[in-house]
């Protein structure tokens, strides 16, 4: 502390004296309650003062505060006017960020050709997360010329510069033969680096690879540890798949209570699967209490983000009545949403609510067009119905039908090549 006091009192003449060096030096102090109590807005004082006078590190230390709104209102056009200024001295940290606001237009107007370039000279100075940046921008970004190998090489810099999130991708790279030749061996090293400093979604690669024996040994026990230590980090498929190993004991002691937490974690985070396998349990009763009020709040927000077994299921509920909730046309709403997306079961049902003229108007098309659909994926007996259907039907009827089937499928076929 002594040492502190000393720097401060030998610092603080110098910096009001007009110092630039001196005034950043203070500004840091403050802005990590080095010697001195942590002001945020302290810093920024110190920092604009030398930052004023040209100063360049404090030129980026100050556009990182209005960038995140430190010590000062959150201000991207401040952000970026102080990034510019350390940036076209050469600072290189501060070209990345400059980089990242162009990239998301935050504080300028959004421009891919200018995030490119900033992000160029700050990965040909070493910056890591310049470096992956550019990868991604070189591999996904439709605004920027396609290039197969700038990909792969910026990546692969940033990957052994030792940054997390480069060597996840990387690995992701090698498991998909994205630029480069299936190498699971590959995946399994990169995903390891990644997954060692910590990153949840390495884990959880990490945690499959395991599980299945994908360029690795297949271990179950080794399967559980990452997924756990993903799962510990909020990531929701990793609580999944954790819940998956606990209900079927599968690399740890069969425990239920553990498979259900699990579960609802994941339920909780968002993932779909999870939500309607929580939704399953409320509605059987299996590992927690039945409810149906419950069953139907986890199947609706599976439901929302277009799971269809969710969707066929939440349909079946409001069709029965099951728990109390008995409404026809929200049973047509969701067993359409289905049914849409090329679920059988819900396709079936569907035609039979069109059929009876249940929650709906009654539309013998519409019935024909749904039960030709299920019937041409498997469905016998609603191949059975279409036929019966169609007696009851003008052949102009049956040639509009079908004539929609026909246009279903290729649209289908269309989005589903896109």
């Amino acid at each position: 502390m002594n040492d502190y006091n000393t720097a401060l009192n030998r610092l603080r003449p110098l910096a009001e004296q007009g110092f630039a060096r001196a005034q950043f030096a203070l500004g840091g102090m403050y802005q990590f309650g080095t010697g001195v109590v942590q002001n945020d807005g302290e810093a920024v004082k110190w920092f604009k003062k030398a930052a004023e006078q040209g100063f360049a590190k404090a030129q980026l230390n100050l556009g990182v505060m209005y960038s995140n709104g430190e010590g000062v209102v959150q201000n991207y056009g401040e952000a970026v006017k102080w990034f510019k200024k350390a940036a076209e001295q050469g600072i290189a940290l501060a070209q990345y960020h400059l980089g990242l606001m162009y990239e998301c237009g935050k504080g300028v107007v959004q421009d891919d050709a200018e995030a490119v370039k900033w992000y160029c000279k700050a990965a040909e100075q070493g910056i890591a997360p310049a470096q992956y940046h550019l990868g991604l921008t070189y591999q996904f970004d439709n605004r920027v010329v396609k290039d197969d190998v700038k990909p792969m090489k910026w990546i692969r810099k940033a990957a052994e510069h030792g940054f997390a999130l480069a060597q996840n991708k990387l690995g992701e790279m090698y498991e998909y033969g994205e630029g480069v030749a299936h190498d699971y061996d590959e995946a399994s090293k990169w995903f390891h680096k990644a997954a060692e400093q910590g990153l949840a979604l390495a884990q959880y690669k990490l945690g499959l690879l395991y599980a299945y024996g994908t360029g690795v040994v297949q271990d179950d026990d080794q399967a559980v540890k990452w997924y756990c230590k993903a799962a510990e980090q909020n990531h929701a498929k990793a609580q999944y798949n954790l819940g998956e190993m606990y209900a079927n004991g599968t690399g740890v002691v069969q425990d239920d209570d553990q498979a259900v937490k699990w579960y609802c974690k994941a339920a909780a985070g968002g993932f779909a699967l999870a939500q309607y396998h929580v939704g399953e349990m409320s509605f059987n009763g299996t590992g927690i209490a039945q409810n149906y009020v419950m069953a139907v709040n986890w199947y609706c927000k599976a439901a929302e983000q277009g799971f269809t077994p969710a969707q066929f299921a939440l349909g079946e509920m409001y069709q029965f009545g099951t728990g109390g909730v008995q409404n026809d046309r929200q049973a047509v709403k969701w067993y359409r949403k289905a049914a849409e997306r090329g679920f059988v079961k819900a396709q079936y049902n569907l035609g039979e609510m069109y059929a009876n003229g249940t929650g709906i108007v009654q539309d013998y098309v519409m019935a024909h067009l749904w039960y030709n659909l299920a019937g041409a994926r498997g469905d016998s007996k609603a191949r059975e119905r279409c036929n019966t259907l169609a007696r009851r039907m003008t052949p102009a009827q049956i040639a509009e039908a079908q004539r929609l089937a026909r246009r279903w499928k290729l649209v289908r076929t269309d989005t589903e090549h896109s």
